[in-house]
């Protein structure tokens, strides 16, 4: 084979290697965007590996072939789901204008991404853990990370304003008053204007620990 023929030969094998790996991305993607769309629909118990495949377009060989198991399969959900999320969350702030690119635009963002179906997904799955053991520990650490990924992202967004030694312990806060007024959100939809008046309370506090002038 001449040098030409070889390097004809070796830039298709690498053409078709990136589009075999481009195939397997899309297809992994599927599979994980039907995975949070049935857990938002259907919670734990209702999501299976058969419903997620069928959503996704693929058969069952292939969700077995990426995800063998519907923990594994979850699990890499959560993960896709939390970085997509970082990413709109931030991108959502840069497009806010000057005047609302401050901590309480900040709040009104994220107050907005828990009534989120992919966040009500995750609140679905810490339900189930709740009484399932298997479940528990997987629950168990991706609540930890979302904490995580909203405290790195707020030093992001506010980096000279949050007190290192004080910032989990407020983001912890913060995200526990989130969820409880997102359970009752999911009831009555803030019917008589509760959860409105305690996220006003909460934007109060936060002036406090992030003066306006400090937000980029």
């Amino acid at each position: 084979m001449s040098v030409s023929s070889r390097r004809r030969h070796g830039h298709h094998r690498h053409a078709a290697s990136r589009t075999q790996e481009e195939r397997r991305a899309e297809t992994q993607g599927r599979l994980l965007d039907a995975t949070m769309e049935c857990l938002a629909e259907l919670g734990w118990s209702g999501t299976s590996t058969t419903e997620v495949a069928r959503r996704a377009g693929v058969s069952r060989g292939a969700q077995q072939h990426h995800y063998p198991t519907k923990m594994l399969l979850v699990a890499a959900a959560l993960e896709h789901l939390l970085e997509r999320q970082r990413l709109a969350y931030e991108r959502a702030f840069a497009d806010l204008p000057d005047d609302r690119r401050n901590v309480e635009g900040a709040l009104d963002l994220l107050w907005d991404t828990f009534r989120q179906a992919p966040s009500l997904a995750l609140m679905e799955l810490a339900m189930a853990a709740r009484t399932d053991e298997t479940l528990r520990g997987l629950s168990l650490d991706i609540n930890e990370r979302v904490v995580q990924v909203i405290l790195e992202t707020f030093h992001r967004l506010f980096p000279t304003s949050l007190d290192p030694e004080a910032a989990s312990t407020v983001i912890r806060t913060l995200f526990a008053t989130l969820i409880g007024l997102t359970l009752q959100n999911a009831l009555d939809d803030d019917a008589h204007g509760h959860q409105a008046a305690v996220l006003t309370q909460l934007k109060s506090f936060a002036r406090l620990l992030i003066p306006a002038e400090t937000g980029e």
